[in-house]
């Protein structure tokens, strides 16, 4: 209990030292951040630190991406003169790096282990939690304008709805769907539940601007529906094209969206226990 209770205090005391700058980044300072981890002397932290940034280069990292030279004005001695005096902007990567490579007899050190831990953890939970929401979010919007887009269709006088499909991909994909299946690799049927999200909403965009061009014009023929969604398909292709982006068909294949939602059922299982 009472180790609960210390790292619960402990928690309180990195909250509050904890700035947000400019861009919303989280980050601590150096001199506020060691006497939290039990240093009595800033000689010693700064061992640390330089520990902590040759771990950081180890791993491939720009040490000034994590570790921000500062400096400020402090108040020295009884005649209260000032001078500038050497600080660190640490985001939580250096802080967990800090921690990990602090003096092990430190009480304070192995709390601190366990608080960066935890909000990394947290943060990379977070990151993934936002590409795996988006990616499902908009391949429900494909499943829910694609069934608007077979009624529009039907009403349009389409009878083979394999060909119209195909047709939007030939225009979007400069190819049929078995030819896109085949490139990537894929099952058949699996191409919109293996697109990421970048190829997802290009897909959107082809079958929500289809059903409205279909409704405009007053389509009335399968053949002019086919090629209504050709045409579209083509315009969505040069768009990507124009603006220099990665053509549909040279997306690579994620993994299958089932898969993914059962990542975001376990996500949403870490984050309660972390919470």
């Amino acid at each position: 209990m009472n180790g609960e209770i210390k790292l619960s205090e402990l928690n309180k005391g990195f909250e509050n030292i904890k700035k947000i700058d400019e861009n919303g980044v989280e980050y601590w300072t150096a001199r506020e951040l060691f006497p939290l981890l039990g240093y009595a002397e800033w000689r010693a932290f700064e061992e640390t630190i330089k520990r902590a940034q040759r771990a950081a280069l180890g791993s491939g990292q720009n040490i000034a991406d994590h570790f921000g030279q500062l400096t400020k004005l402090a108040v020295m001695g009884s005649n209260n003169n000032k001078r500038e005096i050497k600080d660190w902007k640490l985001d939580r990567y250096a802080c967990y790096l800090i921690a990990q490579n602090g003096d092990s007899r430190i009480p304070e050190i192995a709390r601190a282990q366990t608080y960066f831990a935890i909000q990394t953890r947290k943060q990379e939970l977070l990151e993934d939690s936002t590409e795996i929401d988006k990616r499902i979010l908009i391949r429900d919007e494909v499943s829910s304008e694609n069934k608007k887009l077979f009624k529009t269709a039907k009403k349009a006088g389409v009878s083979n709805f394999g060909l119209f499909n195909d047709a939007g991909y030939r225009g979007l994909y400069d190819m049929p769907l078995s030819d896109i299946e085949k490139k990537k690799k894929i099952k058949k049927g699996e191409l919109l539940d293996r697109a990421g999200s970048t190829e997802l909403a290009a897909n959107l965009f082809r079958i929500t601007q289809t059903d409205e061009k279909l409704k405009k014009d007053k389509i009335s023929t399968n053949s002019e529906a086919q090629k209504t969604h050709h045409v579209v398909g083509r315009k969505v292709r040069q768009t990507i094209k124009d603006i220099g982006g990665t053509m549909p068909e040279h997306l690579l294949p994620e993994k299958h969206i089932k898969e993914v939602r059962k990542e975001k059922k376990l996500l949403n299982k870490d984050k309660k226990r972390l919470k």
